[in-house]
């Protein structure tokens, strides 16, 4: 059986390295600092997320019938990958109003979160 490669030491959460890969075929056993994929580093959630999204090549509306998330919850997403992979988020400077209503319907965050979000 094999196991997914652990990416975050159980003790202080840092990032591991892979120092060897064997074969499963002849034995033959190499040793050194092998380099993940960013991809690698992403939860389970994420991963899948992204896989959908590719899947649906990036069309946001089919994101959110396949996932039965609304329009924010599919961007918030989205917007997490892109700082989980290492990327700076690009702040919108557009009224998110509607966002935040529906997040407040949704229960995602409380009413005085929501004033507080409608106030910048």
């Amino acid at each position: 059986m094999a196991y997914k490669v652990l990416t975050r030491c159980p003790v202080c959460s840092s990032k591991l390295t892979v120092t060897k890969l064997q074969c499963k075929k002849c034995n033959t056993v190499i040793e050194n600092d092998f380099e993940l994929s960013k991809f690698s580093y992403l939860t389970t959630d994420q991963l899948n997320f992204a896989e959908v999204f590719i899947k649906c090549r990036g069309n946001i509306k089919d994101v959110e019938k396949e996932l039965g998330i609304s329009y924010p919850t599919v961007r918030s997403k989205i917007e997490d990958l892109i700082v989980s992979l290492g990327y700076a988020p690009i702040k919108e400077k557009e009224d998110n109003s509607s966002e935040v209503i529906d997040k407040l319907e949704k229960g995602e965050i409380t009413a005085e979160q929501a004033i507080n979000l409608l106030k910048k």
